[in-house]
């Protein structure tokens, strides 16, 4: 290796240092000294994460999303300068509102007009000039840099990196001038290990003792989860401490999987009656653990909340009642929490009239859950029907199920830790294609299921994902429930004016999606499996095919199912 190398050619041998699998990429006129680099690189023969062509930067960081998810590993992002950025931002926004790390970059606009290598050529290089390119993400990144000096490539991702991967993780974001990467840099000690390690917080023990007590010592115990219980170990170490002291589990608005859906101890998705009651609340990282106008704590409840950044200090107004908070990783709580317990004194006559109670309340939920999904009990097919027919073509599967305003957990069954994944809060929409793709992208051989509305179908830039889809042949099932509208603005008029005049109309204004296109036409350009679906009996038998497909054939498939309005 020469003694020296193309700052741009230095940045994917340090990611390779740091772990980092891929990089996705949209590449512009900021990218020359980059793929220069990548190309010298192939020619020795070294050792580089993937380079991965991505054809719309939304897709790209929805993909180092779902590729964390599956693995629980980092991956980078490389936009093109601010309108690239701009386009990645709102995948930016997701990710930090669910604790998703990764690396975001993109080039920066020449400031130089001549006289240095990479000064500007052609007119966008004035055209795409901002006083604060940063600006456009800052508020949801950790921590933003914009390099300086060839020489900082190395320390200031192995910086970038610590700090995605600290508790609370999330997206950091560097911007990378082109005059910079056109300077000679360092090319030495590029393999070294990194010079910046993460920081992981572990809760306050005081504090867990504290929980623990509360939580022994209460009579009608609850839990709120809405982002997992961590690892596969505290994900199984959740549910058998549910069980063993009997509290009730409700995932309101879970966007990981924190407990079995048929656990005798999961109370399904609304915590209203459970909260109203509980006098001791675990709220485990959960952005809103209740909807204040409808639900409310019992006066006398203590409320604990735990996770990463249990107060959510990122945003402005967030009020719920915090009696004591315990901060760190699901995964260091979950146990720490277990252990706590075991050494206080337990009423076994008690803990098994709660075991029996709530076991017959979920048992209930479920019956109910499984009527509102028979079939036929409606003109047309639900959002809950399909969830019930999907549930059983996948069962004995080994599946990853992504929902955005798609099939609802509950009448779809889950069971295993990293199984489902609901859009992020943020309501960034397009997120759940691109994060099927990633997750497949990571875990080839595990079944991937994209669900989602019509309206977030066609956010995900459908075209680019099918490419995608295609060109790195990953086989995902991909079900859009067809409503033909904004069934979650409706839903939130109604919810808003049950009696007034939208709600009575007989169409709603702006929120119509109609005619709705042929979204077949779209996954068939890229040599996909396709098929409309519009009765419950062509259901069963389309999602059997399209599987077969998914998993024998190695194609991706779509399924576009007519629904009711919401």
């Amino acid at each position: 290796m020469s003694k020296t190398i193309p700052a741009g050619g230095a940045i994917f041998p340090r990611l390779k240092a740091l772990g980092v699998d891929c990089v996705f990429a949209n590449s512009g006129t900021d990218f020359p000294p980059i793929i220069e680099g990548l190309t010298e690189a192939a020619a020795r023969g070294q050792d580089l994460p993937r380079a991965i062509t991505i054809p719309h930067e939304h897709a790209a960081v929805g993909m180092a999303h779902g590729y964390w998810l599956a693995t629980g590993r980092p991956q980078a992002v490389m936009l093109h300068t601010n309108v690239g950025l701009s386009n990645g931002a709102t995948g930016a926004i997701n990710a930090a509102c669910e604790h998703v790390p990764m690396l975001l970059m993109s080039g920066r606009t020449p400031v130089t007009e001549s006289g240095r290598p990479g000064s500007r050529t052609v007119p966008i290089g004035w055209g795409q000039e901002m006083r604060d390119q940063t600006a456009l993400v800052r508020e949801a990144s950790k921590w933003d840099y914009e390099l300086k000096f060839p020489e900082q490539v190395a320390p200031v991702l192995d910086r970038a990196h610590a700090i995605a991967e600290s508790t609370p993780k999330g997206p950091v974001y560097i911007s990378l001038p082109r005059e910079v990467l056109c300077e000679p840099a360092p090319a030495d000690a590029l393999d070294a290990a990194p010079g910046m390690r993460p920081v992981r917080i572990a809760p306050d023990p005081r504090a867990v003792a504290q929980a623990a007590r509360w939580l022994v010592e209460a009579e009608r115990p609850l839990v709120i989860a809405q982002r997992g219980a961590g690892d596969a170990a505290s994900f199984a170490a959740f549910s058998q401490w549910a069980g063993d002291w009997g509290i009730a589990v409700s995932s309101w608005w879970a966007t990981h999987l924190a407990i079995p859906t048929d656990h005798p101890c999961h109370v399904g998705a609304d915590p209203g009656p459970w909260l109203a009651e509980a006098d001791c609340v675990l709220v485990l990282d959960c952005l809103a653990p209740w909807w204040p106008d409808r639900h409310a704590p019992h006066p006398a409840a203590k409320v604990i909340h735990a996770g990463p950044d249990p107060l959510f200090s990122r945003y402005p107004v967030r009020n719920f009642t915090s009696d004591l908070a315990l901060a760190g990783e699901n995964a260091d709580i979950i146990p720490a929490l277990v252990a706590a317990m075991a050494d206080l004194p337990r009423d076994e006559a008690r803990l098994a009239a709660r075991r029996d109670s709530l076991a017959a309340a979920s048992a209930q939920e479920r019956d109910r859950l499984t009527e509102l999904s028979r079939p036929g009990t409606t003109a047309g097919l639900t959002k809950a029907q399909v969830a019930r027919a999907l549930s059983d073509a996948l069962r004995g599967m080994d599946a990853r199920v992504f929902s955005e305003l798609g099939v609802p957990l509950g009448p779809l069954e889950r069971r295993t830790p990293g199984s489902w994944f609901q859009e992020p809060h943020s309501g960034g929409l397009g997120w759940c294609f691109p994060a099927a793709l990633g997750a497949q992208l990571a875990d080839p051989d595990r079944v991937c299921v994209a669900t989602m509305g019509d309206g977030s179908y066609m956010f995900a830039n459908p075209t680019v994902c099918h490419q995608i889809a295609e060109a790195l042949g990953l086989s995902v099932l991909v079900i859009v429930l067809n409503n033909e509208e904004w069934g979650a603005v409706r839903a939130s008029v109604t919810g808003l004016y049950p009696d007034g005049h939208a709600a009575r109309a007989n169409e709603m204004p702006l929120t119509a999606l109609k005619p709705s296109p042929d979204f077949r036409r779209t996954a068939e350009a890229s040599r996909a499996h396709a098929r409309r679906v519009e009765t419950a009996e062509e259901l069963a038998p389309a999602l059997d095919d399209a599987l077969r497909v998914v998993r024998e054939e190695r194609r991706c498939a779509l399924l576009d199912i007519r629904i009711m309005p919401d």
